[in-house]
């Protein structure tokens, strides 16, 4: 009878132990509101908002806006060109090299797409008024026509691609793709140069690394048409 009565009175007493911790518990699960900090100007201090405070997105300016719409038109060339290797060479130092450009730039082009429309901008260049115009600097292969942006190959270019095969492909790529790198690379330097743009971090940071990127496989194909870099001609 002892026994019994000490295990009666250990599971009331646990039972009574768990119900006293609930509040505990309940307590520790409440989440805490976060304490949002803006970093001060150099000197000054940091300033707590109120928990209510969204982010917002830095101004942004005019040629922001074009120089992300035209590269998403430059980098989609550019896929379309490395889609022409799998049948058309059997380099497979070239197909290697295709294979990280339309990666990279099928990536790019995602991000550009997020970036526009993260601010309401629209993805493509509304261009009604040009519509049925035949002019220098336009590609006259689809409906609407797009002016090409620097160093994108014409409809002429593209066709005598599409046609060559094998030694007379790779030139053909390696030359095309060079001039195309070479546009993107006018098209980084007009966004700088452009007062007020290229002052938003995402596409600062952007730019940039396509500057880089493709300057570095510039050199690559220059090597591989036998050419000495331009960096290093004197």
């Amino acid at each position: 009878m002892k026994v019994s009565a000490w295990r009666s009175n250990l599971m009331v007493a646990v039972t009574l132990a768990g119900l006293l911790s609930l509040p505990v518990c309940a307590q520790q699960a409440t989440p805490v509101t976060p304490v949002v900090v803006q970093p001060g100007a150099p000197g000054q201090p940091t300033r707590t908002l109120p928990p209510a405070t969204r982010a917002t997105l830095p101004p942004r300016s005019p040629a922001d806006v074009q120089f992300m719409q035209g590269m998403i038109m430059h980098h989609a060339q550019a896929v379309e060109m490395t889609a022409l290797i799998g049948s058309h060479t059997q380099n497979q130092q070239l197909r290697l090299l295709g294979a990280r450009i339309s990666k990279s730039q099928s990536d790019e082009i995602e991000f550009m797409k997020r970036w526009l429309t993260a601010r309401g901008e629209p993805v493509e260049t509304a261009m009604p008024e040009m519509a049925g115009m035949n002019m220098p600097g336009m590609d006259m292969s689809s409906h609407m026509v797009m002016p090409l942006m620097p160093g994108m190959l014409t409809a002429t270019q593209m066709q005598a691609l599409k046609k060559a095969k094998r030694e007379q492909f790779d030139r053909l790529f390696l030359t095309g793709m060079i001039q195309h790198h070479g546009g993107a690379l006018i098209m980084v330097k007009d966004l700088f140069d452009t007062a007020g743009a290229g002052q938003d971090a995402e596409l600062f940071n952007f730019a940039t690394d396509v500057d880089s990127g493709q300057r570095a496989e510039i050199r690559i194909m220059q090597t591989m048409l036998g050419k000495k870099p331009l960096e290093e001609k004197r």
